[in-house]
C-alpha cells in the first residue's frame, strides 16, 4: 500500500514528503491516517496527519474544528510552507483539495 501511494504521489507531480525541508513551499498528495482536534488554550485547531508512502507531515487548520470531506481514509492534495514545530513537519492553514473518492469495486 505505501508503494501505491507514493507512485500516486509522484504520478501527480507532488514532492515525496521524506523530501520536504523547512522553509520550502511544497505541493503534497496523500490519505489522511489521523485526524485530531486540539483545543490549545483559547484557539482550536484541527489536526492532521498526512501520509504518502515515503512519510508523515502534520497538518493544522488554527481556529478550524472540522473540515467538510476531510477524514482518514481520504485522499488530499495541499500545498504551503514546510515548517518545523516541536521536532515535526506541518503545513499550518495549508490549501487543500479532496480527491474523488474511489468506488468499492
Amino acid at each position: 500500500m505505501a508503494d501505491d501511494l507514493l507512485h500516486q504521489a509522484l504520478d501527480t507531480g507532488a514532492t515525496p514528503i521524506r523530501d520536504a525541508r523547512e522553509g520550502q513551499r511544497v505541493r503534497l498528495h496523500g490519505v489522511v491516517s489521523a485526524l485530531t482536534l486540539r483545543p490549545r488554550e483559547a484557539l482550536r485547531a484541527l489536526e492532521v496527519e498526512l501520509f504518502d508512502g515515503s512519510a508523515s507531515i502534520d497538518l493544522v487548520w488554527l481556529g478550524r474544528r472540522s473540515i467538510a470531506g476531510i477524514e482518514p481514509g481520504r485522499v488530499l492534495n495541499v500545498s504551503g510552507r514546510v515548517v518545523r514545530h516541536h521536532g515535526r513537519l506541518v503545513l499550518f492553514n495549508p490549501r487543500y483539495s479532496l480527491e474523488p473518492r474511489q468506488e468499492a469495486a
